[in-house]
């Protein structure tokens, strides 16, 4: 595919039987010869099609917005380092269920594919009927996942609820971060946070969303009733106050903006 052709419209159930109820897949990868070989397997199947191919990222969403599709089959190398391109992936096509293609799987990376809304992590190398078979269950619903990340997962959930449920082991904050958990426990909007404490808008959101992660918790709500429930503010304090340091005022009360 050449830089003209970001995207190429492929349908190759053209005249096959059967095209209306076909799986639509996007192949999203930054090598051609991939493409080809992965366009060339689903050719022969009478229930998929190939709508669309796209090289990169931009490609790939200009893809989503042009062409409904049920199965993204996606280069792993291609979202590396983007740490938001699966979420954004899944909040610009919902209804379309992503597959991640990587070299070697690893333990981290799988976890947060899976729980980043990922339905499936395969390898490169896999074979053609097991590729075939793997869209096709995606594609009804199910989940992709070998036996190596079913134990992955599971562990990862176990110790995010130990960190959830053994103050001795929740993860370290950083005094700016007590200060926007404190600021989010009086029910301040992150623009009322980032005039408080002479940043911005986007910086009290890059540190939330490292705040959410290091306590496993989603959202403000969530946020708010951890803090609730382990007394993170007052522990604190006394941390703080025994260390010879100072911190932001307790707080009793929580309460959480419209």
């Amino acid at each position: 595919m050449s830089g003209n052709e970001p995207i190429q419209d492929v349908d190759v159930t053209e005249g096959q039987t059967g095209a209306g109820s076909a799986i639509r897949v996007i192949l999203a990868d930054s090598q051609a010869i991939y493409r080809v070989g992965m366009r060339k397997i689903f050719a022969v199947e009478d229930d998929i099609r190939v709508v669309a191919q796209a090289e990169n990222l931009p490609n790939l969403y200009q893809a989503l917005q042009r062409y409904p599709t049920d199965v993204v089959l996606l280069e792993g190398q291609m979202i590396a380092g983007t740490i938001d391109a699966i979420p954004e992936l899944v909040k610009r096509a919902p209804d379309a269920k992503i597959i991640v293609q990587v070299v070697e799987t690893d333990e981290a990376n799988t976890v947060e594919l899976y729980r980043r809304g990922v339905r499936g992590v395969v390898a490169r190398s896999i074979s053609p009927d097991l590729l075939v078979k793997c869209v096709r269950k995606i594609a009804a619903g199910e989940t992709w996942i070998d036996n190596q990340s079913i134990n992955w997962v599971i562990e990862a959930y176990r110790a995010q609820a130990t960190t959830l449920t053994n103050p001795k082991v929740q993860p370290r904050l950083s005094p700016k971060e007590i200060s926007i958990i404190s600021c989010i426990t009086r029910g301040m909007r992150n623009k009322e946070i980032a005039f408080q404490l002479g940043t911005t808008e986007q910086v009290i959101k890059n540190y939330l969303r490292k705040i959410y992660d290091k306590l496993g918790v989603s959202d403000r709500l969530e946020l708010a009733l951890y803090c609730l429930h382990h007394q993170l503010l007052k522990r604190y304090m006394q941390d703080t106050e025994n260390g010879g340091a100072s911190g932001p005022a307790n707080t009793t009360e929580i309460s959480l903006p419209n």
